[in-house]
């Protein structure tokens, strides 16, 4: 029989909740996408390319003009200078960024720390290219990184540190301090960071995004993702990037240019237009608090124990005064008998730690998310 290079790997936990969530007939909060449509300007504009005959292949690192109004954004928001030419590619969403980072800078025996929970694609590409995954487990309900302890998880071994802020599924903000903690860490031990930043635009209670590229020496070291599924509700349409300084951009394009060598032409364009009005996105985090607001309000009379999302368009519920049970059984009860899938956050922890915590995803219609209150305040 063939040997596995993934041997560990299982089915995502993303596609078993949302297949169980179907063979169920329940609702379904589990899997991380917005059930309501696209901007129609935005759907208008990819037409318009098509028409127009962006058809064939775009440029391997990616539309230009796209590429210069994500350096123009960069620099609004972050105050840092990206140069569209070197240092900016487009990419087939951000699991491709992130994989095409790992692939151009991970090596047999190097380690790469992240933080647990984290996204379930971090670990297995490090797996594939012969690394080994240290991971530092965030502790719940405040999630927050002891520095101490990732500085003692450093060897002479250790090459990359993975970020993800806001941080997917526990909805917690790096701040400042975490970042600048980062970079005296990056710079000391000379190491490379990914900096995942998918949910850039989802923000909440005034809060600040604390980019890897508001730090000249963090981001000298950095790779930056980024998606436009995420922030323009079209997860279906796989579109992303990725900011570099030019010495890691060249490296990162080798990878690309033989994986997918150039992503979707008329998206390119039509989101290159779309992005030319600021409040397309800069409006995302009252839109998302709106719906994190509805929601938490709908579910006060549960008994489930919340603690505000500060960013991202998910939620963790604390089901510890309901049940004792492990969350992989709690979340299966809830999709079969209760009619509402979620998931449960331990499958992304070390060692599958269980605090009682399942992740809900509330880019949802006001009507489905009050339909799951009513279904969650009834547990």
């Amino acid at each position: 029989p063939m040997k596995s290079k993934l041997p560990h790997a299982t089915g995502s936990i993303f596609a078993i909740m949302s297949k169980m969530a179907a063979d169920h007939n329940a609702l379904n909060l589990s899997q991380g996408f917005p059930n309501f449509e696209s901007d129609p300007i935005l759907i208008d504009l990819v037409y318009k390319a098509m028409q127009d005959g962006h058809n064939q292949y775009a440029p391997m690192p990616g539309d230009l003009t796209l590429r210069e109004v994500i350096s123009q954004k960069t620099q609004r928001l972050h105050h840092a200078v990206y140069d569209p030419a070197t240092e900016i590619t487009i990419t087939a969403g951000a699991t491709q960024a992130i994989f095409t980072a790992i692939a151009a800078i991970i090596e047999k025996e190097d380690e790469v720390i992240i933080f647990t929970p984290a996204y379930d694609c971090y670990d297995p590409t490090i797996e594939l290219f012969g690394g080994k995954t240290i991971p530092i487990q965030l502790r719940a309900p405040s999630y927050k990184v002891d520095w101490n302890e990732v500085e003692n998880n450093i060897t002479s071994k250790t090459k990359l540190i993975i970020i993800n802020t806001p941080h997917n599924p526990s909805g917690v903000l790096f701040s400042e301090n975490d970042m600048l903690q980062l970079q005296n860490v990056a710079e000391k031990y000379n190491l490379f960071v990914l900096s995942d930043e998918v949910y850039e635009h989802i923000i909440f209670d005034g809060n600040t995004h604390y980019s890897a590229a508001r730090f000249p020496e963090l981001a000298s070291r950095s790779f930056i993702t980024a998606s436009f599924g995420k922030t323009f509700h079209n997860t279906g349409w796989k579109m992303g990037y990725c900011l570099a300084p030019k010495a890691l951009m060249a490296e990162f394009r080798k990878v690309h240019q033989y994986t997918v060598f150039s992503v979707n032409s008329p998206m390119q364009k039509a989101i290159a237009a779309y992005l030319q009005t600021p409040e397309h996105y800069l409006g995302l985090s009252v839109f998302y608090q709106q719906k994190r607001d509805l929601f938490l309000d709908l579910i006060l009379g549960s008994r489930f124990k919340v603690i505000p999302s500060e960013g991202t368009y998910f939620q963790m519920l604390d089901f510890s005064e309901i049940s004792q049970e492990s969350d992989v059984t709690f979340t299966e009860r809830l999709t079969k008998e209760n009619k509402i899938a979620t998931i449960p956050t331990s499958v992304f922890n070390a060692n599958r730690e269980d605090f009682k915590q399942v992740r809900v995803c509330f880019a949802k219609t006001d009507e489905t998310l009050q339909k799951a209150a009513t279904i969650l305040n009834a547990i």
